[in-house]
């Protein structure tokens, strides 16, 4: 149920909840690279909020867009334009390896998107992702990317109703930290499709 239902960016004070929701949305991966990352005494989310509440970084609240009722956030979805390509080296992190090789320049990348759980099902992801691009239209890009995972049907069925298509896969490295296995889908989408998106 969208009634109600503001789209706005987020602020420095969101970054606990962005570091919440990408968690969900992450499958793990974020878990993975957090738990690296973490100084003494530091959770994963302490790990997540901290990188968040940064400014100037592509992981930043700036390039997350909020869904909110009421003043309560419901969902984000965290995206920026991605201009050039990682090509992981050799000795690259094998577990992350498979996620930097689907990624595609130039493109608006969809880091993450993610509902609290007692809000799924009600179109606000839908929502989020036909709205946010208003905040990137002077970036020119002719794109969208994701990366998701296939054992996630709900998800990609969520992404193909919006018209995007799995245009490669990679084998999903396994993890203890990582919720899925088979492989990760890199889905494209143009900006502006050929015909509506319903």
């Amino acid at each position: 149920m969208q009634e109600g239902v503001l789209i706005h960016p987020a602020g420095p004070d969101n970054a606990r909840q962005i570091a919440e929701l990408y968690q969900m949305a992450a499958g793990g991966v974020a878990d993975y690279l957090w738990f690296g990352m973490a100084e003494r005494g530091e959770s994963i989310l302490d790990v997540g909020e901290r990188r968040f509440v940064r400014a100037g970084e592509d992981f930043s609240f700036q390039n997350c867009t909020l869904a909110a009722r009421d003043g309560k956030v419901l969902g984000m979805i965290h995206a920026f334009p991605m201009r050039e390509l990682t090509n992981p080296e050799p000795g690259f992190d094998p577990v992350l390896r498979p996620y930097a090789e689907l990624e595609r320049a130039p493109s608006l990348y969809i880091a993450g998107i993610a509902c609290y759980p007692e809000y799924r099902g009600q179109g606000i992801g839908s929502l989020l992702i036909q709205s946010f691009g208003v905040y990137y239209m002077n970036d020119n890009m002719a794109e969208y990317s994701l990366i998701a995972f296939e054992e996630n049907d709900a998800s990609v069925r969520l992404y193909q109703r919006l018209g995007f298509e799995i245009v490669a896969r990679r084998p999903i490295v396994p993890h203890d930290l990582i919720q899925y296995k088979g492989d990760a889908l890199l889905m494209a989408r143009d900006v502006f499709p050929a015909k509506e998106i319903t």
